[in-house]
């Protein structure tokens, strides 16, 4: 039976194979099986001891617990400039040009709603994070998707773009280090990223949520850092990586004053914005990563060795990824995504996401994340390694 109070946006949103996935998760543990959730990039580690003891000590301070305010409280935000500085080499005004959300999603899920209007559409990657494509359907905003594949180091080609889509577009979004693809971008690219916003006078978009996530010595750098970028561009962080917040819920975004101006219109009408004890655990964190960086790459970089390596012995070849904590794992011949995904579920108990959810592109990929130790995602490995060799072509 048609459910009436169902919006017909909600048919636009596109696959919730993460919430089918979950599902997928729990079958699977009433069967009996030990699973190794790789599906949800969600940190299985807490934040350093004293960044929860600076959120303890301030769910204690009573004045907190009043609204917080869509801008973010004053400490935030400068601590978060002077972070911004020091890791970009880039000045920002903490009132004007930086903004706090409620974790880099909430921005990005509403900024369509903020700078779009009917008629408009938007360039997105392919493959891309679902909640791109999710909120230019709640805005009723078309997508235009760019093409980005292997052979072209998972970069767009902006001459490939018609001239009548630039005439539309509001605004493009890029992703790097990206999720799900793990691909990374040097300055030399954001350079001519902005080069054809301002020549084409679209909003340049940037969601830089892996920022510290990248391996083998690559530090990825800020659009921000390109001289006039501030004319074109706005930038989204998150501490929900880098910092193993994710639970907290907070991130910013920074760059263009007037682009940044219409999103906090926005959010000031439909939200009160973040607990100030979280932007107080999150100011902490900063502060601390500026005293004594202790960067969360590491981490995943031995993850990411241990992990790869360990499915290579097994037979599958997938390549290391450059960054992010997430390995893009192209699949054998004959299996779709899904296919594959659920039946090595059920079979290993081994969870991952189908590449299909991030976008057509993403058909005969799945994508594993690094949220087990090391010795858990080996056991993974091996799991999986029994499940290729059960299911070869005959």
């Amino acid at each position: 039976m048609a459910n009436k109070w169902r919006s017909v946006r909600l048919d636009r949103l596109g696959s919730a194979i993460f919430s089918e996935v979950a599902e997928w998760k729990a079958e699977a543990r009433r069967q009996g099986a030990d699973v190794i959730g790789l599906d949800i990039g969600s940190p299985d580690r807490p934040p350093a001891a004293e960044v929860m003891e600076a959120l303890s000590a301030a769910c204690l301070r009573p004045e907190l617990y009043r609204y917080p305010g869509t801008d973010g409280s004053a400490k935030f935000r400068e601590t978060a400039a002077r972070w911004f500085a020091r890791r970009f080499g880039v000045e920002l005004d903490p009132d004007r040009e930086l903004l706090s959300l409620m974790g880099t999603q909430d921005g990005l899920a509403h900024l369509a709603l903020a700078v779009t209007n009917p008629g408009d559409c938007a360039l997105l990657p392919d493959p891309g994070y679902p909640v791109y494509q999710a909120g230019l359907a709640v805005a009723g905003v078309e997508p235009v998707l760019m093409p980005l594949t292997e052979p072209h180091g998972y970069l767009p080609d902006f001459d490939a773009i018609p001239d009548e889509v630039w005439n539309k577009a509001k605004f493009m979004l890029l992703n790097y280090p990206s999720n799900p693809l793990s691909a990374t971008a040097d300055l030399a690219f954001f350079e001519k990223a902005v080069d054809i916003a301002r020549r084409r006078n679209v909003l340049l978009v940037h969601d830089n949520a892996y920022s510290e996530m990248a391996f083998d010595g690559f530090r990825p750098p800020s659009v921000l850092e390109v001289p006039g970028a501030f004319d074109v561009a706005v930038e989204f962080h998150s501490l929900s990586k880098s910092f193993h917040l994710a639970g907290g819920r907070i991130g910013f975004a920074v760059g263009n004053r007037d682009a940044l101006d219409a999103l906090r219109a926005l959010k000031s009408n439909i939200d009160f914005g973040v607990f100030l004890p979280v932007q107080e655990a999150a100011a902490a964190a900063m502060e601390r990563d500026m005293a004594r960086p202790e960067p969360v790459s590491a981490l995943y970089e031995r993850r990411r060795d241990r992990f790869v390596r360990a499915l290579r012995e097994e037979g599958w070849m997938i390549p290391f990824p450059k960054a992010t904590m997430f390995v893009w794992a192209p699949l054998p011949a004959g299996w779709t995504s899904r296919a594959f995904s659920r039946e090595l579920l059920a079979a290993t108990g081994v969870a991952s996401v189908p590449g299909n959810a991030f976008g057509s592109r993403g058909e005969g990929y799945v994508r594993l994340a690094l949220v087990e130790e090391e010795e858990r995602l080996e056991e993974a490995a091996r799991r999986i390694g029994r499940f290729l060799r059960e299911h070869e072509p005959r």
